[in-house]
């Protein structure tokens, strides 16, 4: 990992730095909203571990990392490209689109997992709050 990413991961504060040619994938859940509203909140806590351990474990095969900078309910992001520029990040994401599919709520069978999903690449500035691109 990157010296900021440590840092960053630690919640220790640091300077900005620039990473050239790095790639930001975003995504979240099409129609929670909706799932969340017509289940009980054990079914989305159970439905959100699920579908995250599965993304994690799929993401471990890949050189990227998982950023714990605001997951919040059915958001999710992956960055690549911190430590040396790669290209693994849209492999990584068609995985997840494959493993996103797999997927069964248990009291709304009926219903797919569909992913709404934003990918970014270029230059990045990263400091201890904030992460900007600017392309």
């Amino acid at each position: 990992l990157s010296s900021v990413t440590r840092a960053l991961i630690s919640g220790k504060k640091v300077a900005p730095e620039t990473f050239e040619d790095a790639t930001v994938y975003f995504s979240d859940i099409v129609g929670f909203s909706v799932i969340s509203a017509n289940s009980k909140p054990l079914y989305i806590v159970n439905l959100l571990n699920l579908i995250y351990t599965a993304f994690y474990t799929c993401i471990t095969n890949f050189d990227v990392h998982k950023m714990n900078v605001e997951t919040i309910g059915d958001a999710y992001m992956v960055s690549s490209g911190l430590r040396i520029p790669n290209g693994e990040i849209a492999t990584m994401t068609l995985e997840l689109l494959s493993v996103s599919r797999s997927f069964v709520i248990q009291h709304m069978p009926n219903v797919p997992i569909l992913l709404r999903i934003g990918i970014h690449s270029g230059t990045w500035v990263i400091n201890s709050t904030k992460i900007a691109s600017s392309s």
